[in-house]
């Protein structure tokens, strides 16, 4: 299995933050697809979607300004392809486990 390396140029701190704002980076896209889903159901009003869109864009915003602020855009990129590799990892575990059929 793939191991995440967590020591940013400073040490722990910045692998800290990059492991939060990597999460953080994963609620808000949690987020949009809800949003997007509620919004193809026809359970948003025009007013509710807009306010939607308009506080994802906020947050993505803030998200991005910290990772300047903090210097970790390469960091948290990195974490987030990490990251990706072990999801991609435990579906296919999942779809062909070792000595399953096949």
């Amino acid at each position: 299995m793939k191991r995440i390396e967590l020591d940013g140029d400073d040490g722990g701190a910045n692998g800290l933050m990059a492991i939060v704002v990597a999460v953080m980076e994963l609620l808000v896209e949690t987020m949009e697809r809800e949003a997007v889903r509620r919004m193809e159901s026809g359970a948003l009003t025009p007013e509710e979607i807009e306010r939607l869109g308009s506080q994802l864009r906020a947050i993505e915003a803030e998200i991005e300004s910290m990772k300047r602020r903090e210097g970790i855009e390469d960091d948290v990129d990195r974490l987030r392809g990490d990251l990706d590799s072990l999801v991609s990892e435990a579906v296919e575990r999942v779809r062909d486990p070792p000595g399953g059929p096949g």
